[in-house]
């Protein structure tokens, strides 16, 4: 399953905090609704992502994992 993204942010080699808080401010900046697609390769991103929709208005409709990277595709709220 695939989804259309209106954003794409690739954070490849970001460390924590930063793909979270780069994720946040392209959120700040899109309408309702809109897909933001993330790129990151933290693997402690997994777990913030996760905790971040859980308290937040925003959804992950897909979350993907290989060798090389985290893909999560988050709705704006």
């Amino acid at each position: 399953m695939s989804h259309e993204a209106d954003v794409e942010l690739d954070l490849s080699g970001l460390q924590c905090p930063m793909p979270l808080l780069k994720a946040k401010l392209a959120l700040n900046g899109m309408q309702a609704s809109q897909v933001l697609k993330v790129v990151a390769t933290d693997p402690g991103s997994e777990r913030d992502f996760h905790m971040f929709a859980e308290h937040s208005d925003h959804q992950i409709l897909d979350f993907r994992k290989d060798r090389s990277a985290y893909y999560y595709w988050i709705k704006k709220g």
